[in-house]
Order: C-alpha cells, then structure tokens, then sequence
C-alpha cells in the first residue's frame, strides 16, 4: 500500500453500519448469523418487498455494528430487483442503508469469479474488507492463498475465514476496528472505455469513482438517487440523447478488462500443493442425486420420509401440550368465577391461544428439515433436475424455488420470483405458487386427518396419516405445474428464458443457522399468525356468546323446568349440552354460519364450517383456532381437546359422525386448493403492480377449490 493511503477510523464512532455483499453460495448469510446471533431484525427495503435482514453485535464496549445482509449479486450489473437493492445500497450515497464499510464475502474455493464483484466495489472508492469464505474446502483441495500478496494487489484488508465453523470471526471483527483503507486507485480505468461520459457524468453529480460514473450510464433509469434530484436527472438525460451508446457494449469491455487483472492476481496469490486430480466427493455424489432418474427418486423418498417423520415424532410434544391446555381449561372454568370475563378466557383467548401452540412441534420440524436440506445444497440440486421437467409447463429452474419456497410460507416465495428474468415465468410462477401446501395448511390438514384417519392405521413402517400428508403436498405440486401447463399456453411473451446456477458444494449441515431458521420461523408462527387467531376467537367467542334480542333467554326458558331439577344424571348433562348447542346455533355467529350454508352444503359443511372458510380468509391456520372457539362456545365441558369435540360431533340428520371420511377429505381438498390468504393476495399485487393478478388468481384457485371438493365429497360419501 501506498504511504499516503487514507484511512477511516470506525473505532472512533459509536455506531457503525456494515453490508455484507457477496455472490448466492458464498457463505454469506451464514457468516451473518455468526456475527450476530439471535440479535437480528426482518423487515423491507424503503420502496421493494425485497427482504432486508439486519443484525446487531458489540465490537468493543464502546462500539455497535449493524451489519446489513444484502441480497446475493454476481456484479453491480443488476438484471432482477435482488440485484437492484444491493446495487442501490452501495452505489447511492443517499440512501439509508448506505454502509461505513462493507464486508464482501468471496467463495476462496472459486475466487476468480468472486474478485469480479469485489474489484468492481474497491471502484467504488469506498471502504471493503474482503472475507475469505470457506478456507477449510481450499486447504482440503490442497489450495495455498496468499491473503497477504493479495490484499497487497487489491490495496484493501482481507481475512480468512470459516464462517460455517466460526473460524475468523472474532479477527473479522477486530479488523473493523483498525484502521481501514480506502481505495485510492482504479482497478481498471473505466475512462478509457468511455472517456467524455464518464468525465461529464461526474461533473454533473459530484460523484467519488470514475467506475461510480460509468455505472450510471448502465443503470441511469432504475438509480433511486435521481427520484431526489430531478435537476440533475434532466441533465443526464439530456446527456445520454445527445449520444449514441451501446451498453451492452460497454459492459463487455469493462468485464473483459477487468478478467485480464483478475487472472494476474489470481496466477500470483494461488498455488496448489499437488497436481493430481481426483473426483471429489461433490462430483460422485451428484452423479447419483442429480440423475435424471434417481434424482426424483431419491427427492421423493426424502419428501416421504420428511412427512412421515412429521407426524410421528411431533405427536409426542403435540399430546402433551393438549394434555396442558385441557388441563388449564378444566382448572380456570372449575376455579374462576363465573361469568364473562371466565368465559372469554376459557372458551376466547384459551381456546385461540392452543389451535396456535399445539403445532408447533410439526412447524419447528417442517422448518428443521428445509434448512437442513438448504444448507446442505441439495436443495439448489432439486432446481437442477427439475429444470428440464418445469420448461415444459412454462417454467424453468429457477420457478422451482418459489414452489418449493411455497411449502414454507407463500408470501416470501412469491418475492423469490425477483430472480426470475422472464416475465412470462415469474408472472406464471406467482400465480401457481400458492397452490403448493404452505406450513399454514400444515394444523389444518393435521386436524383434518387426524379426525378421519386412525393413527395406529399402518401398512408395515408406513403411518397411513404421513402417506396421506404427503400425498397433499404433491396434489398441490400437480396442481401447480398442470395451471402452469395451461398459463404457458394463456401468457404470450416473446422473450427467450435461460437457467444459470452454480451448485454449491455438499456441506454437512450448520446446526446453529438450522436452530436459527427454525426459532425464527416458529417465533413468526406465534406472533403472526398467533395474534391474528387470538384475536379473530376473542371476536368469534363475542358473536358466538351473544345473539340478537333475547334468543338466549328464550332458549333457557323453554328448558326451564329442567334446569330447576337439578338433574345431574347423563339426561341432565345432555340437556345442558343442547342448550349450549341451541345458544350457539342462535348466536350471532350462527345466523351468519346458516347465511353461508346453503352455498357450501353440496361439500358437505355445515354452517359451523363455514364461519372457519370466512375467518381463515385472513390465515388459513385460523381456520383451527375457529373450530376451537366455535366448539368451545357450544360445549360444557373444557377437559376435551378440539380434536375430541369435533370427533363427538353428530349429524342430527343421519345420527352418523359428522366429520366422516366424504366430509375431511372434502374439507382437505377444499383448504389445499383455496386461496384463503390476504397476505399473498397483497404480495402479489404489489409484486405484479396490478390488481389484475391477484384477481385472476383468487377466482381461479377458488373455483379449482369448489369444484375439487365438491368432486370429492361425492365420491366419498
């Protein structure tokens, strides 16, 4: 380095703000989660539903970071709104985001790929500290990295690190506290490329790189700074009308340029121990999971056993917290006083707060395996083998992370599709993302089958109710590739699509990221999804309490002489039972549940059904809390559980069990088809920028519900 380089000194300040930036598969996000831990907040770029994930950690006692993961990028070249975030973030001085220093994050094992993004940012001019991710993989492969020659060449601090094994983190942290180098010089000089441009451009916005310069002429209409200065935004394009550019051009010679030092630097700063060369173990094992046979196989034989495992190993906790919730309502019903506020208590908030914790055990486990499966890297394999499969509905590679993204919650899914180039796909993707099952069907379906399918029902090692759990999930898989088949043939576009992806190398996987994912997800599933069911049964006990006039009192007067009785014998606790019943039937709650019936009665629900379709329109994991509620109201005891009420239902017409097999397997069908979510009705539009989509999809996803069920429901019963 230079004697006269300028220096920033972060240890002088109080807060400081870093991005992490790197290429998909660097190790990134991994190496967020060492540095802070559970000190991490979710939220939204200002203006984009792109996801921007900020975590907190103490350098010093005097010093706080904020370290910001950016979405993955490749280059300061941005082809997808991911890309676009992290361009903005670092390029635009005004933006909020923008970082005191940024930590780019290189896969050692693929580092002349890596140095293009990390040599375009030191042209930035600002401060970079270059983390050598993954150094266990190169020295395995026998690979010596000179980090000193190369942070020479590169004139910023670089750091070798491990992030999976926290190697290097705490040197990465004391290295933000030393003095930092500023990039004095050009990597490559952009002004050759584009001379006059470049030199016009930085007069007109005052910028600090050359390279800062030649990427507004690339990027000049999606740059968010100019929203704010529109003067200088009318002079830059008065400049660009004024000459003749070829970006693309443009670009290719800067990349060029840039590959020709990258390959000097890497012939310096690499030498390998051994020239043999031996099929690693990423390679032998690819030729078995990415087979264009096995591999669906053996994804279909890890999907079974996934879901088999579900059921069997969440029934334990799951007993036991049923077990606890009955027990506290029996106690609270037995020990408070009567009356109302009892009453909300036990059969509002009580009944809504267990039809929210009794699943989770099978969501920390859904969410267990997709990190698992994530941080191995098979899941980036599952996209390979289906590329082939999904160009044929109209999709390609990269559709099948929204799907399989699906499972997990449709909402962040469907902003997956940002990385999707075609428009034609990504729309298609949108729209058939919700068919695929979301661990919000997850406590209904887990309901439904338990109520018409026996758990000790097994064929061999196989429980009928993960076979059938399975069997939803890829309904909602057919269902979504057979819309895409017919949306290909709907949707004309005639831009070309292609499917680019690196696959990551297999790694065992890292507990603490999987622990991280699963107490994330599960703390949105309380939160979320738990305020939002609380507070739909604190309002269902209301109109399921009340009714209008004087409905109550006239059911109890018709009674009354029995009641006078006190008639404790089975008759008397029968009688009880039917006013309960009759009250709830004459509630509020249940002239709009009769309002609904008719309409849903050819798929064999009730009105009771219908007040949970209503509810669950604003999760579809309300739907248990409902049934909680509206079973809780219409009961006298509080020792059963939901499950136990619902299978003691009687149809008053056929005197048979109400949730027959015809009428769960009806109701399964109807919830793995429905759009019952606003959420992503709200994401698609805001994704899509039209209310048109979501319109389309809600009738589409509705109709495909009704007509399925009804199908169903008939052949059944």
């Amino acid at each position: 380095m230079e004697a006269n380089q300028s220096f920033i000194h972060l240890s002088e300040k109080p807060y400081i703000k870093v991005a992490l930036v790197g290429n998909p598969n660097c190790g990134k996000s991994t190496l967020f989660n060492a540095l802070t831990g559970l000190h991490q907040k979710t939220g939204n770029f200002p203006g984009v539903t792109v996801d921007k994930k900020i975590g907190y950690s103490k350098l010093n006692t005097l010093v706080t970071a904020e370290f910001i993961d950016l979405p993955g990028t490749y280059s300061l070249y941005p082809k997808s709104i991911d890309e676009q975030v992290a361009f903005e973030v670092l390029c635009n001085p005004d933006n909020e985001n923008h970082p005191d220093v940024t930590i780019v994050v290189a896969d050692a094992s693929n580092l002349k790929r890596n140095l293009f993004l990390v040599s375009q940012i030191i042209d930035l001019k600002i401060p970079v500290i270059l983390a050598l991710n993954m150094m266990d993989l190169v020295e395995k492969e026998g690979v010596v990295i000179d980090a000193v020659r190369l942070s020479e060449r590169l004139g910023v601090k670089v750091v070798a690190i491990s992030a999976r094994k926290k190697e290097g983190i705490e040197h990465l942290k004391n290295i933000l506290l030393e003095p930092l180098p500023i990039p004095q010089y050009d990597f490559i000089d952009v002004k050759k490329i584009a001379p006059e441009l470049v030199e016009k451009i930085r007069a007109i916005i005052k910028l600090n790189s050359d390279f800062a310069a030649f990427q507004t002429i690339s990027n000049f209409s999606n740059i968010q700074y100019f929203d704010n200065h529109p003067e200088k935004k009318q002079k830059l394009a008065t400049l660009f009308k004024s000459v003749s550019i070829d970006y693309n051009s443009l670009q290719t010679e800067e990349s060029v340029e840039r590959y020709k030092l990258i390959n000097r630097i890497t012939t310096e700063c690499i030498t390998h121990r051994s020239a043999i060369q031996t099929e690693s173990f990423t390679h032998k094992l690819d030729s078995v999971l990415t087979h264009r046979i096995w591999g669906y196989a053996i994804f279909l034989i890890i999907l079974f056993f996934i879901f088999q495992t579900i059921f069997f190993v969440a029934a334990y906790p799951m007993e036991w917290i049923e077990s606890l919730f009955t027990s506290i309502a029996g106690w609270a019903s037995q020990t408070l006083p009567a009356g109302e506020l009892t009453n909300l208590f036990v059969n509002g908030i009580l009944a809504g707060l267990s039809g929210v914790v009794i699943f989770v055990p099978q969501i920390a486990l859904l969410f267990a395996f997709i990190g698992i499966l994530e941080d191995t890297g098979y899941m980036t394999r599952v996209s390979f083998i289906m590329d082939k499969l999904m160009r044929r509905f109209g999709l390609n590679g990269r559709s099948v992370i929204p799907l399989i993204s699906g499972v997990a919650c449709a909402v962040p899914a469907i902003m997956s599709t940002r990385t999707i180039s075609s428009w034609k796909e990504r729309i298609i993707s949108i729209m058939v993302t919700p068919l695929m099952s979301c661990s919000a069907r997850l406590p209904v379906y887990t309901l439904l089958i338990s109520l018409v399918v026996p758990s000790a029902k097994t064929s061999g090692f196989f429980n009928y109710q993960g076979l059938i759990l399975m069997s939803l999930y890829l309904i909602g898989f057919i269902a979504a590739i057979t819309a895409a088949w017919v949306m290909k043939w709907i949707l004309k576009a005639r831009e070309k699509s292609y499917f680019i992806m690196e696959l990551p190398v297999y790694r065992t996987p890292q507990w603490r990221t999987v622990g991280l994912t699963i107490y994330d997800k599960v703390k949105i599933f309380l939160w979320d999804a738990g305020k939002i069911i609380v507070a739909i049964s604190v309002i269902l006990w209301f109109l399921s309490s009340h009714a209008p006039g004087n409905k109550f009192q006239d059911i109890e007067n018709k009674y009354q002489s029995s009641i006078l009785t006190k008639d404790h014998s089975i008759e008397g606790v029968a009688l009880q039972s039917k006013i309960a019943s009759e009250k709830l039937e004459a509630s509020y709650a249940g002239i709009l549940g009769k309002f609904i019936e008719p309409a849903i009665a050819p798929l064999g629900f009730d009105w009771k059904i219908g007040i949970a379709l209503v509810t669950s329109f604003a999760a579809r994991e309300v739907f248990v809390g409902t049934m909680a509620t509206i079973y809780s109201a219409g009961s006298t005891d509080n020792t059963q559980s939901i499950r136990d009420k619902m299978h003691a239902e009687v149809d008053e017409q056929t005197g048979l069990p109400k949730f027959t097999m015809a009428v769960g397997f009806s109701l399964l069908i109807f919830y793995a088809f429905a759009m019952q979510c606003v959420s992503t009705l709200a994401v698609v539009y805001r994704e899509t920028k039209s209310w048109k989509w979501p319109v389309i999809q809600f009738t589409y996803m509705s109709v495909l519900a009704y007509v399925s069920s009804f199908i169903v429901y008939h052949l059944l019963k």
